[in-house]
């Protein structure tokens, strides 16, 4: 293993120490060569490993450039890596050199490399838990090392990814609504909050219709669930709504036996919030912090929701169902509208698994994006940068679109007339169109469909995203920098940003 920094780094003046040192000069110098034939060799494209002393440790390079899309930490490689190189069977050591700007995205991204779900019997009886130790090198203009404060950040990150990614690996007999209300009253106990649930029957009662229509044919009842964090001197009120499905047959409209494997993954906006409302109310959130989460099983049952049945839903408009694979859209159109409504929210962001052409739209490591907020709409891709969690804009354009959802019977159908037709954007505007085009506040809405995986593994994508964005929110130094916008609609931080920026290895940057 070496001779350690902190060795090399003492005065000679001891003459223990000098013995010490000098009985290993032979081995230093050998690693020393040994570390630099490696570093040599290295030739990433758009990475590239090197294994050392018989495969016990691996020095590996990320891309020296990325394209204006990416971020420029090279997270996603990073997590990759990690997953190809370390063997999990023992400890773990990582040691990454990077620059103060780059360490919350690569910090989240380590976290990725490492979930916590199993039922592999010959892994979920061990008794000894293995420890990863990680250590960040930082280079360029800021070197101190990382204080207090940003590692207890940093942690509250990796956890709340690891959280979000260990319900959306569950199945569904293990993480069914109420199994969900389970995970969401465990983080509220630890934070000192008291959920509302609405649940069941009481749904129907209230009028949310699209979430208790959703939700009613499965046998554990639908619910709406909503921690709220609301500090003495907050001066605005921020919702971030999750869709909770715990399983998606599709209903009626049932799915393929090829496109209904996965389906579990259904949860991953709710949990994203789970996972950042937990980190960011512990890093001191200041303003007015609302976590809704919709959660409903898509179910096939005698209760179930037909085609052509139609809904009121919580904001008094009627929908036609045509499509009860399109149910997504219902619950999350209840929550924003109870958002807006009930907790007079100024900020709402919905965040889900919505639609399957959202991959087509923006890939699998992109999510759409769309806002009625051209400001928040640069914040929201410059947040996926900083922080790994990558996302694209989608078309906002309601005046052509919205007219997809026409009903000769209701306010609207919940599934477009033509799917060639912006399709992911429109299941977008469906949210929107239930507090109003002319909805003066921002409304920020999340198609995470095909990021919330990576193949047969959950990322925990959100978490991130969500605390990048509203870092300025919070008491941290890391995350204020590294968000690009500030909770009270202006773009002051951008300057800062940028400057951080500036050396950072990166093609294009705009």
């Amino acid at each position: 293993r070496g001779v350690t920094p902190a060795m090399c780094a003492f005065s000679f003046e001891n003459e223990h120490l000098q013995f010490s040192v000098s009985k290993y000069c032979n081995n230093v110098i050998f690693v020393i060569q040994v570390w630099q034939t490696a570093l040599r060799i290295l030739n990433p494209n758009p990475v590239d490993t090197c294994s050392l002393w018989l495969k016990h440790a691996f020095v590996a390079a990320l891309p020296a450039k990325v394209s204006r899309h990416n971020s420029p930490s090279s997270a996603q490689f990073l997590t990759r890596l990690i997953c190809n190189s370390l063997s999990g069977k023992t400890d773990q050591c990582i040691v990454l050199v990077c620059e103060y700007a780059d360490v919350f995205a690569l910090a989240c991204a380590l976290a990725r490399a490492f979930p916590l779900f199993t039922r592999r019997t010959g892994l979920d009886k061990r008794e000894d838990k293995l420890t990863v130790t990680v250590q960040f090198i930082l280079v360029g203009e800021n070197t101190e090392p990382l204080c207090e404060s940003t590692l207890a950040c940093l942690s509250n990150a990796a956890e709340g990814i690891r959280l979000a990614a260990r319900i959306v690996d569950m199945p569904c007999c293990e993480m069914n609504t109420d199994d969900f209300l389970v995970e969401i009253n465990l983080v509220g106990s630890e934070l000192g909050i008291i959920p509302t649930i609405i649940r069941g029957e009481e749904l129907n009662h209230k009028g949310f219709g699209g979430i208790y229509g959703v939700g009613k044919a499965a046998m554990n009842p639908p619910a709406l669930a909503i921690l709220s964090h609301t500090p003495e001197d907050a001066t605005q009120t921020i919702a971030w709504v999750g869709k909770g499905i715990v399983y998606d047959t599709g209903g009626l409209s049932i799915k393929s036996k090829t496109h209904m494997p996965g389906m579990k993954r259904d949860c991953g906006g709710a949990a994203a919030v789970l996972g950042a409302f937990r980190a960011a109310v512990k890093q001191g959130f200041k303003e007015n912090l609302h976590a809704l989460f919709c959660l409903a099983e898509n179910a096939v049952g005698a209760k179930a929701t037909r085609p052509d049945d139609i809904h009121r839903l919580y904001s008094g408009k009627t929908v036609e169902i045509n499509n009860t694979d399109a149910e997504g859209r219902l619950v999350l159109a209840d929550g924003v509208y109870y958002a807006c409504k009930d907790l007079k929210a100024d900020i709402i962001l919905d965040i889900a698994t919505l639609t399957g052409a959202q991959g087509i739209v923006a890939g699998k490591y992109h999510a759409g994006l769309l806002t009625n907020n051209e400001e928040w709409e640069r914040a929201c891709v410059k947040a996926g940068q900083n922080s790994g969690d990558l996302l694209y804009p989608m078309v906002y354009c309601p005046e052509l679109h919205f007219s997809e959802y026409t009903s000769a019977v209701a306010d609207m159908k919940n599934f477009v007339s033509d799917r060639a037709n912006a399709a992911s954007s429109c299941a977008g505007l469906f949210i929107q169109a239930h507090i109003g085009f002319d909805w003066p506040g921002v409304w920020v809405h999340i198609d995470m469909a095909s990021p919330v995986h990576s193949g047969a593994r959950a990322t925990g994508y959100g978490v991130a995203l969500l605390l990048a964005l509203f870092g300025r929110a919070t008491d941290n130094a890391l995350l204020k920098i590294i968000s690009p916008v500030g909770v009270n609609f202006a773009t002051e931080a951008d300057d800062a940003m940028e400057n951080c920026l500036k050396k950072r290895r990166h093609m294009n940057f705009a």
